[in-house]
């Protein structure tokens, strides 16, 4: 048997894509996710296999999706002899755990036309022993009440930023935060469970993506993530 990996090494994966309408640049696209260096076990192998299949997918959906975009701006820009448009996509990640067996990140898109910019967030925990991700679940112990937990932990943590004057919400934000709990919108860090909202869910688009963090002495356990696989 191979040894167990409690970290996982990587160097950023970089692709780019250029598109453009009658020789004009209108959409440009750039990748960068995490690739393990060396990828000697089955386990980096499947990581790596995931997140070029993230690239892929991410580049596919440029193109069938906001190059349509780019290119009828272009066209109506040059109809209305406006400055030409260049549409701008980016998909990058953070790593931001990486230890005892447990290695997590975020990936986020960022989609940019001018002033407009919008943000995607996607959070990923995998379990190196058995190479598979972590369900948010695993990080508390069995019978908690996980859900319930970090809907009063946000809510908490709304009204106190509110008191302090910090960071803007929709007015049916409490509606919002439970309508668009979503348990995979999680990840690890040094300090806590981080778990987030999309872009426009609970806040205007100012505030991008609203992010909560339950430290782990608020219920977290870590030992569950690594321990409930074979």
């Amino acid at each position: 048997m191979g040894e167990r990996l409690t970290e996982l090494r990587t160097e950023p994966f970089v692709a780019e894509r250029e598109w453009a309408v009658e020789g004009v640049p209108v959409l440009r696209a750039e990748v960068r996710v995490p690739q393990p260096e060396p990828a000697a076990d089955k386990v980096s192998r499947r990581v790596h296999r995931f997140y070029q299949l993230q690239c892929r997918s991410f580049l596919r959906y440029c193109e069938r999706c906001l190059l349509p975009q780019a290119e009828a701006e272009y066209r109506a820009a040059l109809a209305a002899s406006r400055p030409l448009p260049l549409f701008q996509a980016e998909l990058d990640y953070l790593v931001t755990y990486n230890q005892g067996g447990l290695w997590s990140l975020y990936t986020q898109t960022r989609e940019t036309l001018g002033k407009s910019v919008s943000l995607g967030r996607r959070g990923d925990t995998w379990d190196l022993a058995a190479g598979y991700p972590v369900p948010l679940k695993d990080f508390f112990s069995a019978g908690t009440a996980w859900k319930k937990r970090l809907l009063v932990h946000a809510e908490e943590e709304i009204r106190r930023r509110e008191r302090a004057g910090a960071g803007r919400w929709r007015e049916d934000w409490r509606r919002e935060l439970r309508r668009h709990f979503n348990p995979q919108n999680f990840y690890l860090t040094t300090e806590g469970l981080a778990y987030f909202w999309p872009m426009y869910a609970i806040a205007p688009g100012p505030e991008g993506v609203p992010v909560f963090l339950l430290p782990y002495d608020g219920g977290v356990t870590l030992e569950r993530g690594a321990e409930q696989k074979p």
